[in-house]
């Protein structure tokens, strides 16, 4: 086994230094360094040494887990996002968990788990479960459903007071791997790192990853307060080379770290960032102009550059979110229907005001649920008369006073249950059209439906017959040459549907049989009637850009969404389309708040260290110390002003 450690790269033989010390580690790495590729091989090295011990790797997404799966196949290794974990080691746990629940509940400083009325939730509160307590994509507390967030707290809670739990999963698990550590939960880190320790049972916890990469909110960002030398605490091992990047791309990404790593190029000449045995130079520009249009800059770089924005496998635009994205791409009304709707908008202040009121013991406002959502607008609005009334500025309105006109009437009880949200609609984002769906996708069945229908369309199209006749209702129905061409013709009108609307579109390719109305999208309209309403009569033409863009057909990406891709060409739109936690300006001048700042150095980071080849960045209209600042960080041959 010696001898096979010493074939290993040094930094997992550092590794293995600390696990024979008994430490738990952690391996930090910048963008590109192969932090995959170390916990790959840490983990074939442990399975080889300790052939009858059982392994678990954790790590952030279900993509990341078939990527590990793939490349280790091994009966004592189990693969999961943390979440699953999680569960996996508490649901059997039914009586401990209704009582954490309740628990939880009734604890004023926990602020995400409530039950909407009920003050006191009673020990016995949960005696009418059949299924017991359920982990699930939704939240509804009262029926003992927890989504994401309140796993993980009801998890902390459980380890935290019951430390035979930590025993139990230590005598399944003598080594436990988490991957992006940065951007788990700081209960998730406290469960392994605070809780485990009450526990005397031995076993190793390992992290990796990059804390210039926690671009997510609910990460802990960083282990600092974990680090160290002993054996209760983490023992930090730097993996500094890059294997991805470009030197010029490189030397811009050590200007932007702020942890101390400073990234060198990889030794190895087999790197991808290697040729001839030596090392890339790669291209970085700074690209800026007074009226913001994006298609010169692309003109720009295909000219002088042979960028191919056509080629999304090698060419990428980021920008900050889906909302700066969905004009270009050609799906705006759908995005303004999911994640701006004026009238839900206003139903949403209202919710959050009554939930506001109860947790901080403030007067509520005396809602019957019977009563109509107008009366209720109404008397949120007399009590916030300071403010300009949201609903005289919606009837002001001829369209939005439609919208508020279809929901007046109705229950408060129904609109309240209405919830419109953009994962619903853009969930599931393909970098190319290779990547595979992950699991538990967030799109609506209206969506999911629209998605069949131009699914099927594709596989006519891209003639991969026996698999469209297996999907549609015309599996065993081709008997002649007639049916050839009625079906012929059936598709050729929904590939060209000119200004249909998404709900002819639906009547037709059901009545052609090219996708059968089924149960799901029928509950969805009964139950989803003002969505579904809104949505029916967009032209089915602006959908076909969604699919387009959410099955990696187009160059587009958000920067979020990128994370952990890689490309040769990247443009970088720094514009924060006015999500007030970046301001990419600040950054240049390094002004503005702390918080911000970090936020949206990190996310800049991670965006440059996606090229594997060239990098440009476009920013609209920058102050002239922004440009002192550019020049400094791309060189000042390399600051372009597009005209």
């Amino acid at each position: 086994m010696v001898e096979e450690r010493l074939k290993l790269e040094p930094e997992v033989q550092e590794i293995f230094q600390s696990i024979d010390e008994g430490k738990n580690f952690l391996l930090s790495g910048g963008a590109g360094s192969g932090k995959t590729y170390s916990l790959v091989n840490v983990i074939r090295q442990v399975l080889a040494e300790n052939p009858v011990a059982k392994v678990a790797c954790m790590t952030y997404t279900n993509a990341a887990v078939r990527e590990i799966e793939e490349r280790v196949n091994h009966k004592n290794l189990n693969v999961s996002t943390i979440h699953d974990f999680l569960w996996d080691s508490i649901k059997h746990f039914q009586k401990e968990l209704k009582e954490s629940l309740i628990s939880l509940t009734n604890d004023e400083k926990v602020t995400k788990i409530f039950i909407e009325g009920v003050n006191s939730v009673p020990d016995d509160y949960y005696s009418f479960l059949s299924d017991g307590i359920q982990y699930k994509e939704f939240v509804r507390i009262r029926e003992g459903i927890i989504s994401h967030d309140e796993l993980l707290i009801v998890a902390n809670y459980l380890f935290e007071k019951y430390p035979k739990l930590s025993s139990i999963v230590k005598d399944k698990y003598k080594f436990i791997f988490i991957d992006e550590y940065q951007d788990t939960s700081k209960d998730v880190v406290e469960i392994f790192l605070t809780h485990f320790k009450k526990s005397e049972r031995k076993n190793i916890i390992g992290f990796f990853g990059d804390t210039m990469q926690s671009i997510y909110e609910e990460g802990i960002g960083n282990l600092d307060d974990y680090k160290g030398t002993n054996a209760i605490q983490v023992q930090e091992i730097l993996k500094k080379q890059n294997r991805r990047n470009p030197k010029l791309i490189i030397d811009l990404a050590n200007k932007l770290r702020t942890d101390g790593i400073i990234q060198e190029s990889s030794a190895d000449p087999k790197a991808p960032n290697v040729a001839g045995g030596i090392i890339k130079q790669g291209t970085v520009l700074f690209l800026h102009s007074t009226d913001g249009n994006i298609n010169k800059v692309e003109e720009f770089l295909a000219a002088n550059y042979a960028w191919d924005f056509s080629n999304p496998k090698e060419t990428k635009e980021l920008n900050l979110t889906h909302n700066l994205i969905a004009g270009k791409a050609g799906f705006r009304t759908l995005m303004d229907i999911y994640d701006d709707d004026p009238v839900i908008g206003l139903k949403t202040d209202i919710v959050n005001k009554i939930k506001d009121n109860k947790q901080n013991n403030r007067p509520e406002i005396e809602i019957n649920e019977d009563d109509t959502f107008d009366i209720v607008v109404d008397r949120f609005e007399l009590k916030n008369r300071q403010r300009v009334l949201k609903k005289d500025v919606l009837l002001a309105d001829p369209t939005k006073a439609e919208l508020y006109n279809q929901l007046k009437d109705k229950p408060f009880s129904e609109v309240r249950k209405i919830y419109l949200n953009k994962d619903a609609l853009i969930d599931d984002k393909k970098q190319d059209e290779d990547d595979e769906n992950k699991k538990g996708s967030k799109r609506d069945n209206l969506i999911k439906h629209l998605f069949k229908i131009q699914k099927n369309i594709s596989l006519y199209q891209n003639k991969k017959y026996n698999e469209f006749l297996r999907v549609t209702d015309y599996h065993f129905k081709i008997t002649s040459i007639a049916d050839k061409k009625a079906l012929k013709e059936n598709i050729e009108s929904l590939i060209d549907v000119g200004n249909n609307t998404i709900e002819q579109v639906i009547n037709d390719a059901h009545e052609k049989k090219i996708c059968l109305i089924d149960d799901k999208l029928m509950t969805f309209k009964a139950k989803s009637e003002y969505l579904y309403n809104r949505v029916k009569n967009v032209e089915f033409s602006e959908f076909q850009k969604l699919y387009e863009y959410l099955e990696g057909q187009t160059p587009f990406s958000t920067q979020h969404k990128t994370k952990g891709a890689e490309f040769d060409n990247v443009l970088v739109i720094l514009d924060n389309g006015g999500w007030n936690n970046y301001n990419f300006g600040n950054l240049f001048l390094e002004t503005g708040s702390a918080s911000v700042l970090d936020r949206t150095q990190k996310i800049f980071y991670v965006c440059c260290t996606r090229a594997k080849e060239n990098l440009a960045v476009f920013f609209h209209n920058p102050d002239a110390a922004v440009i002192v600042k550019a020049e400094e960080w791309f060189g000042k041959d390399n600051v372009i002003e597009i005209t």
